[in-house]
């Protein structure tokens, strides 16, 4: 998910490319039972990234865009897509998100709103970034706390939560990352309810740090969700993108903060630094197994695995039944 790092990159692509191809043959003919199956056939190099091309370019003719005004799931928030922007919707984003860059599936708390991408986004095309969108209901998060705040200290007890919850994620078999600082202190928006802020985080073997930028839009019953994930590289990118993003998501009548009934609704149980800090350590950590937070050769590699598994899992199904 880098820029301009083809040239220098490309030929160990390649490498690793074809060699997690030729794992997942190796896999399917151990499955095959040594039987005369397609994947028993040799593939040249050339012939397997044109297998995962033709694969990445039949998912991006799928793929439905959307534009203008985009009432969400659930019909509680309305996104005006903002110029230079276009809509994914819940279907098509759990194609990207798991079948092709093998992320983590949603937990239980978290309803699928879709993604935001930048208009020149294809699945087949080396991106910058990708924003996902989802919601969480766990209530009216308040927010008098929020001038209190001092950010420089939740910096501190973060980066020592994450250093504890890597040593976790590694004995799972997960990246562990470390928090360099903020790639963007928070900064809460008190008129219209929208928190946004920025990490730089380095995630075991990455050649490039991480960009983590964080957004929140509080909700009478909960709060939109947006998180945009890339290389620091695309720090100018995402920043310059993240003002007319928050313009473009508002909650409709009856679900904005405003219309909040204490009689009726349930209070969240953290306030402002508990959303930046607790639920930012759980995410960072699910994602860090995810092609969408690596470099782009990673980020292909791991495509190229989910992909390939499923052509020739498909062709060695359709070869068993002819």
């Amino acid at each position: 998910m880098c820029h301009n790092h083809t040239n220098k990159t490309i030929m160990t692509i390649k490498f690793k490319f074809l060699t997690f191809a030729l794992c997942a043959l190796f896999t399917i003919n151990l499955l095959a039972n040594e039987t005369d199956t397609l994947a028993k056939e040799d593939f040249t190099e050339t012939e397997l990234i044109a297998i995962y091309q033709n694969y990445i370019d039949s998912i991006e003719t799928t793929i439905e865009y959307q534009t203008d005004e985009v009432s969400l799931p659930g019909d509680f928030a309305t996104v005006n897509v903002p110029e230079g922007y276009k809509y994914v919707n819940v279907a098509d984003t759990k194609t990207i998100l798991f079948d092709l860059w093998g992320n983590v599936p949603y937990s239980d708390e978290e309803k699928p709103l879709g993604m935001l991408v930048p208009a020149n986004f294809a699945v087949n095309k080396d991106i910058t970034y990708a924003i996902e969108m989802t919601y969480v209901d766990d209530g009216y998060v308040k927010d008098d706390e929020a001038k209190n705040i001092n950010y420089d200290d939740l910096l501190k007890e973060i980066q020592k939560s994450t250093k504890e919850s890597s040593i976790k994620m590694r004995e799972l078999g997960y990246s562990g990352s470390e928090l360099i600082g903020w790639a963007a202190p928070p900064y809460y928006d008190a008129t219209n309810k929208k928190l946004h802020w920025a990490k730089e985080l380095k995630f075991d073997d990455a050649t490039e740090n991480t960009l983590n930028y964080d957004v929140r839009i509080l909700g009478r019953k909960g709060f939109v969700q947006l998180t945009a994930i890339s290389n620091m590289s695309a720090l100018t990118d995402v920043s310059t993108g993240i003002a007319p993003i928050l313009e473009s998501i508002n909650f409709n009548e009856g679900y904005r903060y405003a219309d909040f009934n204490p009689n009726l609704d349930k209070v969240a149980a953290y306030g402002i630094g508990g959303l930046i800090a607790g639920k930012v350590l759980l995410k960072t950590g699910i994602l860090a197994k995810a092609g969408l937070l690596l470099a782009k050769s990673w980020k292909i590699i791991l495509i190229a695995l989910a992909g390939l598994g499923g052509v020739f899992g498909k062709l060695f199904r359709r070869k068993e039944t002819e």
